[in-house]
């Protein structure tokens, strides 16, 4: 049996971030998607664990360190699970606490325990700007998708979210819904109808009613939780009934007009990027443009120092950071002073993941972007409220 394993939101990093009893334990690993190279990814896994059982019999007893670490080890031994990874895996555990998360791009190979849970590597991860959801969208089947420009995959529908119109409807539902109609070469599940006056009527009834039902749970369950923007892939007249009824306020108006059980996963990828795109482009671009208004009247800076003071008193209102780029150092959130290290000692914190933290602590917006599209060569880019 595969584990459960949750998507990473802000809700994540809040719960990760709750006062917990220590020991936190925090894994992040590097994964791989295919045969052969996951073959190694469970013995690097277990690896990884020896090093935080190590670590944690230094300072708690043998029985209590075991106890901690059993659902690792399980982890470590299912086999289930190490045939279903994508890029990367952050697992954290305590007294009475597992999390298992799947993650869509690579991460630095990392174990941390310490009195709290280290998330700065999925805080960056979700920070990221590229990323959305799709709605896989027919009367016969709903699918929910999470990716970024280089992946796509389907994650699992909440449990209030209705998979089929019969789920949704129930005995509400008119019998037999599809009687008197045809599609007219529309595709299953299409909502194009040529029937005979009330049951033409009725089944486009059920299917607003079923729009409705899903919209309503995908915002409540996914769209708000994640607030990522969300683009229904359906055929013309599915797509068009579902952004008439929808209310989610992170629905894009465009979208593959595509039945999404049709083609695979990666043509599926490739039509949504060709959505986000442009508009990806543009926010970046639009950003990139108010830090060189801001910096030209004295009200965004691109260096790390000063920045750093700002972020601790709260005056950043938006930071840009580079994706990938890590500057080793120490800084004090207080102050706002910060201490470059010597990049011989990697251990140390990463100066761009503190002031990100710092920054969002102070209710500031932090995007981590692509070093192609960074407005500066610093690493980063803050435009100042005052």
């Amino acid at each position: 049996m595969i584990p459960t394993t949750i998507t990473a939101t802000a809700g994540t990093l809040a719960e990760l971030g709750a006062a917990r009893q220590p020991p936190c334990l925090s894994l992040y690993q590097r994964t791989h998607r295919r045969y052969p190279d996951n073959q190694q990814d469970p013995i690097r896994f277990r690896n990884l664990v020896g090093e935080m059982k190590a670590s944690l019999r230094q300072e708690y007893p043998a029985e209590e360190a075991d106890a901690i670490l059993e659902p690792f080890e399980a982890l470590g031994h299912d086999h289930a699970f190490w045939n279903h990874t994508l890029d990367g895996l952050a697992v954290f555990g305590g007294p009475s606490f597992f999390r298992v998360i799947r993650l869509q791009r690579p991460v630095v190979e990392l174990v941390v325990v310490a009195d709290t849970f280290h998330t700065k590597p999925l805080r960056r991860l979700l920070q990221s700007t590229d990323r959305y959801q799709v709605l896989g969208l027919s009367l016969d089947r709903i699918q929910l998708f999470e990716g970024n420009r280089d992946t796509l995959d389907e994650i699992d529908l909440a449990p209030g979210v209705p998979r089929t119109i019969t789920e949704a409807l129930g005995d509400q539902l008119t019998e037999p819904h599809l009687a008197g109609t045809s599609f007219s070469g529309a595709g299953p599940g299409a909502v194009s109808y040529h029937g005979h006056g009330g049951r033409k009527d009725e089944a486009e009834v059920d299917a607003v009613r079923f729009f409705r039902a899903v919209d309503r749970a995908v915002l409540e369950h996914h769209s708000r939780p994640s607030g990522l923007p969300l683009m229904v892939a359906a055929l013309t007249e599915n797509h068009h009934l579902f952004l008439r009824v929808s209310h989610n306020p992170f629905l894009m108006k465009d979208g593959p007009l595509i039945d999404p059980g049709a083609i695979s996963a990666d043509e599926l990828r490739r039509a949504a990027w060709a959505v986000v795109e442009p508009q990806y482009q543009a926010r970046l671009a639009a950003r990139s443009e108010e830090f060189a208004l801001a910096q030209s009247r004295g009200l965004g800076s691109s260096d790390l120092l000063q920045v750093a003071e700002a972020a601790a008193t709260g005056r950043v209102a938006t930071v840009l950071i580079e994706w990938g780029r890590q500057i080793p150092g120490h800084l004090d959130g207080s102050t706002g002073h910060i201490e470059i290290a010597d990049l011989k000692h990697p251990q140390v914190d990463d100066l761009l993941d503190d002031l990100a933290e710092l920054v969002e602590k102070m209710g500031g917006e932090v995007l981590v972007i692509p070093s192609e599209r960074m407005p500066t060569d610093s690493g980063l880019a803050a435009t100042y409220r005052y």
